[in-house]
């Protein structure tokens, strides 16, 4: 298997800009103009995560469009996980902040331990290819900025202030 990450530089850094937008701004339009509200939207878009990384694990090599859908569909998840758990269950963002943290922080040690490498220039093996999604998926989940701290107009897909966009 080779490397199934693009290399580091500006343009993975403005396409990822880029594909996190548009995704988060789809997830959204489906929340809020389609009328499935934020579970269902969580639902589908899981759906379609499952779908891409299915996909994204089958092949031995880095190809672009299938790796950006799987960012693109891994950031609304990981989104719409905190929006979920912060909006239906009530849990407050920096309660979801330091949680998600923590398992980020699980999920680079047991990937370290395992593998002896965090380096995403070796994601060489379906392990480590596991744990590179499972910590960009927690990264995603980390949660969205405080409203204290944002410029005012920003909402959610559920209409909060806050602004879903985020890594």
């Amino acid at each position: 298997m080779l490397n199934k990450v693009p290399e580091i530089t500006l343009y993975f850094w403005i396409i990822k800009i880029l594909a996190t937008t548009v995704g988060e701004t789809a997830a959204d339009f489906l929340n809020t103009n389609i009328g499935i509200g934020l579970t269902g939207t969580t639902f589908v878009m899981s759906a379609f995560l499952a779908v891409s990384l299915f996909f994204q694990f089958r092949l031995r090599l880095y190809v672009p469009i299938v790796y950006w859908t799987s960012v693109v569909l891994i950031s609304i998840v990981g989104t719409l996980i905190t929006d979920n758990l912060v909006d239906n269950y009530g849990i407050s963002l920096p309660t979801t902040t330091v949680v998600f943290s923590i398992v980020l922080t699980v999920v680079f040690a047991v990937w370290y331990a395992s593998e002896k490498t965090l380096s995403i220039h070796t994601i060489v093996t379906t392990r480590r290819e596991a744990f590179y999604w499972l910590a960009v998926l927690f990264t995603f989940a980390l949660g969205p900025l405080p409203v204290t701290s944002q410029p005012s107009g920003l909402r959610s897909a559920t209409g909060n202030r806050r602004c879903s966009s985020r890594r």
